[in-house]
């Protein structure tokens, strides 16, 4: 597909009251392997491309919220007033993911950078042929405020009796939904540099320091709740009691037991595995002498 661009292009930051008339899309709900596929196709990007688009998957709850799990990227190339846009890839990618999922439907397209331009209209106009009110999601892969931001939009077309004025994009909330795991990932992508992704030891270091945080902030406010100077929150005494109830009550020693008993698991593991590699490094070795011979 390819497609001048005469479009005037407005974004919106907030809300307002006739974008909320114009569509029923409450939320876009992110899962992480989404973003991680944008950071990884960006990353993957031919040396002249500078932005990636790609489809979005995944459902529309009965809300009217929008769940993207999953996405692809769709090969495309920008010109000044032009952009073309691989259909048959698009199409054939799409019945690829439909044989392992046929739930996931296309509710929009995603791409790089920290906003909409005339390029984006264009584009936003393909996917409103595919789906009704599809969202466009933008990575900010450039960091332009110190952090990868994350930002979802709805467009809507503002007309003159027959004639199109412009293409309205209005930004719409961002519920990101990741576990703890996913969370560390993430916050590795959001700096703006890192020397090294952690190992599992130094992964577990952070996780642990960010849990004695958060002890010591519920220390601090159950004692000032006691002393009289913080006013008691019966949500938050149930979160707390919820949390102490989960842990196991096991005596130290026991629990000790059960980290080494498992460390040693672990340790056995990767023995066994550096020697399966060696072995294979040396049949492999061994196999490439004889053919030689």
């Amino acid at each position: 597909m390819a497609a001048a661009s005469e479009h005037t292009v407005l974004q919106f930051v907030a809300p307002s009251s006739t974008a909320t008339a114009t569509t029923s899309v409450l939320t876009a709900r992110i899962h992480p392997l989404v973003i991680f596929n944008v950071c990884d196709c960006f990353v993957r990007r031919p040396d002249s491309a500078e932005r990636v688009i790609g489809t979005l998957l995944g459902s529309i709850l009965p809300d009217g919220t929008v769940d993207i799990r999953n996405s692809y990227a769709v090969p495309h190339n920008e010109f000044s007033d032009q952009v073309a846009v691989d259909i048959d890839y698009h199409h054939n990618m799409l019945a690829s993911h439909l044989k392992v999922n046929p739930k996931e439907i296309i509710v929009g397209w995603y791409s790089t950078g920290a906003g909409v331009n005339g390029g984006s209209a264009l584009i936003h106009d393909f996917y409103a042929r595919e789906v009704t009110n599809p969202i466009h999601l933008t990575v900010d892969t450039g960091f332009t405020n110190g952090e990868g931001t994350i930002k979802a939009f709805v467009s809507s077309n503002l007309s003159l009796g027959d004639r199109q004025l412009a293409a309205q994009f209005q930004e719409i909330p961002v519920d990101l939904r990741m576990v703890d795991a996913e969370r560390v990932g993430f916050d590795v992508l959001k700096a703006t540099s890192v020397d090294k992704l952690p190992n599992d030891l130094e992964g577990m270091e952070l996780t642990m320091e960010r849990l004695l945080t958060l002890i010591n902030d519920v220390y601090k406010y159950v004692d000032s709740v006691v002393e009289g100077q913080t006013a008691p929150d019966n949500n938050i005494g149930r979160f707390i009691a919820d949390a102490v109830a989960s842990l196991p009550k096991l005596p130290p020693q026991v629990f000790d037991d059960l980290v080494n008993d498992s460390l040693q698991d672990q340790l056995l593991l990767l023995y066994l595995s550096s020697i399966t590699r060696t072995q294979l490094s040396l049949a492999e070795k061994l196999n490439t002498a004889a053919q030689m011979l």
